[in-house]
């Protein structure tokens, strides 16, 4: 047997010696949107208000009657079906933990008072490309000296701004050492929360990029830095690519190579079952990474959601939509799992270590706008023949780059910086957190915030060292 590994590995690396010296290096040129395209209800809706540019205050205020219809349904729930015996969220959301949700939302969850708290970070309305975008636009105190550097934040799903409430202030607020600080500009993704949803089919990751591009200039930023996890992580890279020269950095806390391995590549992650050094370059990464049946199946234990809303987030929406009880359950199972896939081995699947207030406030965005259908769209717009084929899903990131690592992320994005290196051409630092999982910002914002501070300075040392 060990003899016939080491043949193994001979034959494939010359397999891969001339594989490599017949690859044709793919040149891409991205693609941008023209300026006329209008997602809006109606195709003339930009041209027909003279106020589409206007950039209006914003505050939630959602209607008495919308909160008595939900107290109303909470009230009226159905009887849960109780869990197997000896069963956690294994299955998925547990009732009996559940059912302590339903009670605090029911009893004790204050929307007058959440709904202040949410209003205490400035938001805005801007119409662009015939959609009403939502956006918060945090500026540093006015007594600041410090320079300010437009930050452009981005979320995912099935999150919202909400993630944002605990780091916008600590990187609004100077800190010592550091002569700059963060305008931070977090909008609501299209079909999320406050912000319209596309009438016809193709809003995907980089047609929302071009979007954000749009309202940074329509807020006075033609250069800016950018962040994103998840989906923001997704339409970071895309922004990146197709729009450079608009990009002093991007930084991500999702950075994935899953989409653009090699024959090489999946070959060194074969071998690096018995030779790690091949692909992986720490403990760490390998922990990650091997087993690869437990990262393999761990991912398909974990993505059946993906495939139901890359298919048929119309169908799902329905029941979603309808039940504030299943609206919460399947997108707090998620805060679980994603957070750590062991948390579903708990009774309370890890939720307790968040305040519940806050993960209903996140429950209440989608809740409250009925947005859940078409925010599950982006995942079908993403898997669509017409968006993979577009050219920059090829392309490389050329602008300056940096990975924040979390531990706890799951392990299919392949965040190995052997890989990092060649899909990010100029990766700045690629960081291994101390702790957290998927939803960074609102579980570890003080490590994210530390991470994203350090990040721009080294970039903006560098940039300025280069004139």
């Amino acid at each position: 047997m060990g003899k016939f590994k080491y043949l193994l590995a001979a034959l494939v690396a010359f397999a891969l010696v001339v594989y490599q010296k017949n690859a044709i290096d793919i040149i891409v040129e991205p693609e941008t949107m023209p300026d006329d395209v209008c997602w809006g209800a109606k195709f003339d809706q930009t041209k027909d208000r003279s106020n589409a540019k206007e950039v209006r205050p914003f505050l939630i205020n959602i209607t008495n009657e919308v909160i008595a219809d939900l107290k109303h349904r909470l009230t009226n729930t159905r009887p849960l079906v109780k869990p197997l015996r000896s069963v956690n969220f294994e299955y998925g959301f547990n009732s009996d933990h559940l059912a302590k949700i339903i009670d605090h939302w029911s009893n004790r969850y204050d929307w007058t008072a959440r709904q202040a708290y949410l209003n205490t970070l400035p938001q805005f309305k801007t119409n662009i490309y015939g959609l009403d975008l939502h956006f918060i636009h945090a500026k540093p105190p006015a007594e600041s000296s410090a320079r300010a550097i437009p930050l452009l934040m981005l979320h995912g799903w099935p999150g919202s701004v909400v993630e944002f409430y605990k780091i916008i202030p600590m990187l609004t607020t100077p800190i010592a050492g550091r002569n700059f600080v963060f305008e931070v500009i977090a909008p609501s993704l299209p079909g999320y929360g406050f912000s319209d949803a596309a009438a016809r089919p193709g809003m995907g990751p980089a047609q929302m990029g071009q979007m954000f591009v749009k309202l940074m200039s329509r807020l006075g930023h033609e250069k800016f830095y950018v962040q994103g996890g998840d989906w923001g992580a997704v339409i970071t890279e895309a922004i990146s690519k197709i729009f450079p020269n608009k990009v002093y950095g991007m930084h991500s806390n999702m950075c994935s190579t899953t989409t653009s391995l090699t024959l090489n590549d999946y070959v060194r992650l074969a071998l690096g079952t018995y030779w790690p050094s091949l692909i992986v370059s720490s403990e760490s990464e390998k922990s990650r990474t091997y087993p690869l049946s437990k990262m393999f199946f761990g991912f398909l234990e974990e993505s059946g959601y993906m495939h139901l809303q890359m298919t048929k987030p119309d169908t799902a929406g329905v029941a979603l939509n309808d039940s504030p009880v299943g609206l919460a359950a399947y997108i707090l199972e998620k805060f679980s799992t994603w957070s750590n896939t062991d948390y579903k081995y708990l009774p309370d699947g890890g939720l307790s270590k968040f305040k519940m207030d806050e993960l209903l406030d996140n429950v209440m965005i989608y809740w409250v706008t009925n947005s859940m259908t078409t925010s599950m769209r982006l995942y079908s717009e993403f898997a669509s023949n017409k968006y993979r084929a577009l050219p920059h899903t090829l392309a490389k990131v050329k602008v300056p780059a940096a990975c924040a690592i979390f531990p706890n992320e799951m392990p299919i994005a392949l965040a190995l910086k052997t890989l990092l290196n060649r899909k990010f051409e100029n990766l700045v630092r690629a960081t291994e957190m101390k702790e957290g999982g998927h939803f960074a910002a609102f579980e570890q914002p003080r490590l994210l915030a530390n991470d994203i501070w350090s990040t721009v300075y080294e970039m903006e040392s560098i940039r300025i060292n280069s004139f």
